[in-house]
């Protein structure tokens, strides 16, 4: 048989479950989350292996109708991945209508003309809804484009994922083994090592804290232990925009500080398989998001 293979863009408005359906359908983390919009700011890529064939899958940053340079700068890198691609898949929200994000998703795909890659659609959620409310909206969406197919799924559950992978193998032309078989991203550990701590940050830290936090890994150093183990030293920078919220950050006795440490560390350790010695710190980096020359030093 002929080996297939391609990339296909996830792609959808902040908070649509596009990182939590990346991480189903490889069935490893390698893509952050949490319940806060705009969580993921960079593309990641995930490597699928399937029967004959392998599927590269772009995490994109949501694309909603933001402002400031950092967003706009997200959406940008999102929009550009509706290009160059084999697949789309768009992932919505069911919800009681159509949200102007949707709206200007729906005309960035428009937009490519007959150069579009075909776009399946992803209605993600249904288990939180009524039958009786899903109808509707799925008839609703229907019309606002020509899509390939339209899945219902749970992102969280793994309900639909399965079909959905089999519908994106369906879509994919022949093609080389872009990675190796034991690559599930082609992201460098350090930066996943970022990601990681960001996460945290994210789940522990309230109101607009998260969104003005950038983590940079200064160092990361592969060695031993003094019995022979894998041992890594990771130092990393949490960067704050105001004085006010590195207090925040640190918590009360560094309580908080530390237990993003320690969160971190646990999951740093389960992904790259080795003892990991973490050390955290805070820095003051005033109005980072408003520069463009920090933004791209923070890696974004």
């Amino acid at each position: 048989m002929s080996f297939k293979s391609g990339f296909v863009s996830i792609v959808g408005r902040p908070n649509a479950g596009k990182s939590t359906l990346l991480n189903a359908l490889l069935g490893e983390k390698i893509s952050i989350i949490s319940r806060k919009p705009q969580t993921t700011r960079n593309v990641i890529r995930g490597v699928k292996n399937i029967d004959n064939g392998q599927v590269v899958f772009l995490d994109t940053p949501g694309i909603h109708v933001g402002k400031g340079l950092l967003n706009e700068r997200m959406v940008r890198e999102a929009m550009a991945s509706l290009r160059d691609v084999d697949a789309v898949l768009y992932m919505i929200e069911v919800s009681e209508k159509v949200s102007s994000d949707d709206k200007l998703i729906i005309e960035g795909l428009k937009s490519a003309g007959n150069a579009a890659p075909p776009v399946l659609l992803g209605i993600n959620k249904v288990d939180k809804v009524p039958h009786e409310k899903l109808l509707p909206f799925i008839g609703e969406v229907s019309g606002l484009y020509p899509f390939k197919e339209i899945v219902p799924l749970s992102a969280l559950k793994g309900e639909g994922v399965e079909s959905l992978l089999g519908l994106i193998e369906e879509l994919l032309p022949e093609g080389p083994q872009y990675f190796p078989d034991d690559i599930s991203t082609d992201q460098p550990e350090r930066f996943i090592a970022a990601e990681i701590v960001r996460e945290k940050l994210f789940c522990l830290t309230h109101d607009e804290i998260p969104y003005s936090l950038a983590v940079v890994v200064e160092r990361f150093k592969e060695g031993k232990t003094k019995a022979g183990a894998g041992l890594i030293e990771i130092d990393a920078v949490i960067n704050v925009e105001r004085e006010s919220q590195k207090g925040i950050v640190i918590g009360k006795g560094g309580k908080l500080l530390k237990r993003v440490g320690s969160e971190a560390r646990t999951d740093i350790e389960g992904l790259l398989g080795s003892k990991v010695f973490l050390k955290l710190f805070v820095r003051v980096s005033k109005d980072w998001t408003k520069s463009e020359r920090t933004i791209e030093e923070f890696g974004h």
